[in-house]
């Protein structure tokens, strides 16, 4: 079934299905960013923190997206890697305006980025700068810096500044992401 459902997606009459994790810490703005990104989601103003993980579907350009939206509660980071090994693609959320927590965000990164199910895969990472309409959030070359995204030299991966309760900068990573993924998938 793998080379025909390969040849149906190949002319269009199928689509390829996608798994995307996305995670950062508690409170980045993650649940938000894919609420925005998913046009079967009704826009009811509120925001609960995920526990554990919440799985959307949706599709976009010629793409079956499923992102695994992860807690990134302390307690729940754990939970990631057991969703390594079967995604095509990260968005790593990180919350611009708080400075304090981002040196939590980097090692969470440098646990994810050396574990053995990613290490060696050549996965895309879309890095969203969250919150940056608020006052005295980080840039995107500052939140790059404090991430350490400089010495990530095996992965594809692109950092975009963002606002997920307007959506301004949202779709403009998401681009780039698709364009990775459809490059190394299709």
């Amino acid at each position: 079934m793998g080379r025909f459902s390969d040849f149906l997606i190949a002319l269009g009459f199928m689509k390829k299905k996608v798994n995307i994790l996305c995670v950062g810490l508690d409170n980045s703005g993650k649940t938000t960013i894919i609420n925005s990104l998913n046009p079967n989601k009704v826009d009811n103003g509120m925001i609960v923190p995920t526990i554990g993980f919440s799985i959307e579907t949706f599709s976009k350009s010629k793409l079956n997206l499923t992102v695994i939206d992860m807690s990134g509660q302390g307690r729940y980071r754990d939970l990631w890697e057991h969703y390594y090994v079967d995604v095509d693609a990260v968005i790593f959320v990180v919350d611009s305006s708080d400075k304090i927590r981002t040196c939590v965000a980097k090692d969470e990164l440098e646990q994810m980025l050396n574990h053995k199910d990613l290490k060696k895969r050549k996965i895309p990472i879309l890095f969203f700068a969250n919150k940056n309409d608020i006052e005295d959030s980080m840039s995107v070359a500052d939140c790059s810096n404090a991430l350490g995204l400089n010495n990530v030299k095996t992965k594809n991966w692109y950092i975009c500044s963002c606002n997920g309760l307007t959506g301004d900068g949202i779709l403009t990573g998401f681009n780039w992401l698709i364009g990775i993924i459809k490059k190394i998938l299709i």
